[in-house]
């Protein structure tokens, strides 16, 4: 108990915290298990649960699910996220947050992280549609590595002067 508060037997009074922190907590922003994890969706919590499992994220407590558990509500193992206790059915149905029950504002709904995936899906199939194969082995080997956040904008055959040079061929 060398690290505990001390109060004496007369008097309530408790020291206080024996070693203070100096610095706050910093991890590696750059590894790969991070990176993973700040990657994942918050999605079907109210503003509280949400506020919570964000600063697990942000202090390297969060641990993701590796098997899906077991739902409160429907008892299917169905809940694909972790610390959240009730699957996607169940918590829209009783429009409740998915890890404390209380009904109340959600702060991201599951319909928003969808249309939302499904519009970044749709917008990097057509720039990679758009690019050469060097151009996309390029680009998602780098999307892989975390080298590249946003979608880069492709330059049309215009201003790579392609359509001037073929004219001037066929001349």
């Amino acid at each position: 108990m060398a690290g505990s508060t001390k109060t004496s037997i007369n008097s309530q009074k408790k020291s206080g915290q024996r070693y203070q922190n100096v610095t706050a907590y910093k991890h590696n922003r750059n590894s790969k298990q991070t990176r993973k994890i700040l990657a994942l969706p918050n999605h079907g919590l109210c503003p509280r649960c949400h506020d919570i499992v964000e600063w697990r994220k942000r202090y390297r407590k969060y641990k993701p699910l590796t098997v899906a558990r077991k739902c409160v509500g429907c008892e299917q193992k169905k809940v694909k996220e972790a610390y959240h206790i009730l699957c996607r059915d169940c918590s829209e149905s009783k429009n409740v947050c998915a890890k404390c029950q209380q009904s109340g504002e959600i702060v991201q709904s599951f319909e928003e992280t969808d249309a939302n995936d499904e519009k970044k899906q749709k917008d990097l199939d057509n720039v990679l549609r758009k690019m050469n194969e060097r151009q996309r082995r390029t680009f998602l080997r780098k999307w892989e590595r975390g080298e590249i956040d946003t979608l880069p904008e492709i330059a049309s055959d215009e201003e790579w002067g392609f359509d001037d040079w073929s004219e001037s061929e066929a001349e």
